[in-house]
């Protein structure tokens, strides 16, 4: 039988491996989707026109990609975790109200293809945005949780 205190690391190592996974997987793939932004402005110019009506003009997917960057390094790194843990959930969360139509009607076949069926990949990812903020403090292998055991031991 082991004693409880190994039992205790054992748990504390998987859950810091468990969320350094998560956190580095999330922070990636919002990331792809930030850069794209700066790589193929004039895309996401289109996409705010067609599902928001809104005419955003050239500069602003720039803007809106470098400071998704920004969040997605900080998120990734384990930084200020309860409010970039947060700006990665609600990042995702526009993009799921914004397909919403195609989440209520994940078996649509258009052209003998269920188009809106990956769309229901979005909600999984969603969950696990909120799971990373939720488990935020099991994220031992953070910068956060670095910085904090270093300020404990030096006072």
């Amino acid at each position: 039988m082991r004693e409880t205190t190994g039992m205790t690391a054992d748990y504390s190592r998987r859950d810091a491996l468990a969320m350094l996974i998560l956190r580095l997987g999330l922070s990636w793939f919002l990331f792809v989707w930030a850069v794209n932004k700066i790589l193929v402005p004039e895309q996401y110019v289109r996409i705010w026109g067609y599902f928001h009506g809104i005419d955003i003009g050239a500069t602003m997917p720039y803007f809106m990609g470098s400071a998704q960057i920004l969040i997605c390094v900080l998120a990734a790194l384990g930084l200020w975790r309860v409010v970039t843990y947060a700006l990665l959930f609600l990042m995702h969360l526009v993009t799921v109200i914004v397909i919403f139509p195609s989440l209520i009607a994940p078996f649509v076949v258009e052209d003998g293809f269920p188009t809106n069926r990956n769309s229901s990949i979005a909600l999984a990812a969603l969950a696990s945005f909120a799971a990373l903020w939720l488990l935020r403090a099991h994220d031992h292998w953070s910068m956060d949780a670095w910085l904090k055991r270093r300020k404990v031991a030096a006072g």
